[in-house]
């Protein structure tokens, strides 16, 4: 047997769930996404401090490691129900497709923007926590830098191609979480989608924009030009595997069930 939701089960208690956070009140909604920034925060310091203690034992397969330990972060988040960007796709368009009225489409603009910039805000000020100088060692404040350089440096087409896969992973979250009947369960979910996250790496215009950022505060070589334009790319990409990808094919799914049956 397994310990999980019918794909039409999902589809309705994620619609109840979309329904609560469009009705959130403002400062409700603003701290969410701003503690949320922050919490995905602690995952980037423990991927960098893992990744340079390891690197020198392990070279390559440091990165491995970092990408294991980022997966706490997203723990944090679903275990603190704080919500990312992406993670508001699946829930609210659910909402959408059940209430089936055009107002529900100003409240979707407005949970998606205001969680987009309380999440960076957010990120943003822990950042310049863990930037006073003694708070991260020589070698994580190094491998930060080199992280956001390399997010800085990729083909435009590739950077796309991984902010489809993000997108896609984050949306695919909200479903596990809603589908898994226990607290162990999307925990694991959590923190292996934070995994594959942070292994790929795969873009997510919130965790990429925020490493950057993190990467400029130790001295990256990169400009805001850089941080707009990885954005901007992940932001589109974001869009197309979260509700391309995940989001419309599970409500097909859903539906398609509920016909069926």
């Amino acid at each position: 047997m397994f310990d999980a939701l019918k794909p039409e089960e999902v589809y309705e208690k994620a619609a109840k769930e979309g329904a609560r956070r469009l009705d959130q009140s403002l400062i409700s909604l603003l701290a969410t996404g701003f503690i949320a920034g922050f919490t995905i925060v602690f995952g980037s310091a423990a991927q960098v401090l893992v990744e340079s203690a390891a690197h020198p034992h392990f070279g390559e397969f440091s990165k491995v490691l970092g990408a294991l330990a980022f997966g706490v972060g997203v723990v944090f988040l679903v275990l603190g129900r704080a919500e990312l960007f992406s993670e508001n796709f699946f829930d609210p368009v659910a909402t959408l497709f059940e209430k089936k009225e055009i107002f529900v489409l100003s409240r979707i603009g407005r949970l998606w923007m205001l969680t987009l910039v309380l999440n960076l805000i957010g990120g943003t000020i822990l950042i310049y926590v863990f930037s006073v100088n003694g708070v991260l060692p020589p070698a994580a404040q190094q491998t930060m830098a080199a992280i956001a350089e390399d997010l800085a440096g990729r083909d435009p087409w590739a950077t796309f191609a991984r902010s489809i896969v993000g997108g896609a992973l984050v949306a695919l979250l909200s479903f596990l979480v809603i589908s898994a009947q226990s607290s162990g369960a999307r925990m694991a979910a959590a923190y292996v989608i934070g995994v594959l996250l942070a292994l790929g790496p795969f873009e997510h215009v919130v965790v990429s924009s925020l490493h950057m950022i993190f990467g400029a505060f130790f001295g990256a070589d990169l400009t805001i030009v850089h941080i707009g334009r990885v954005a901007a790319i992940s932001f589109i990409g974001n869009i197309v595997g979260g509700i391309g990808l995940v989001t419309l094919s599970h409500t097909a799914q859903a539906l398609g069930e509920e016909n069926r049956g």
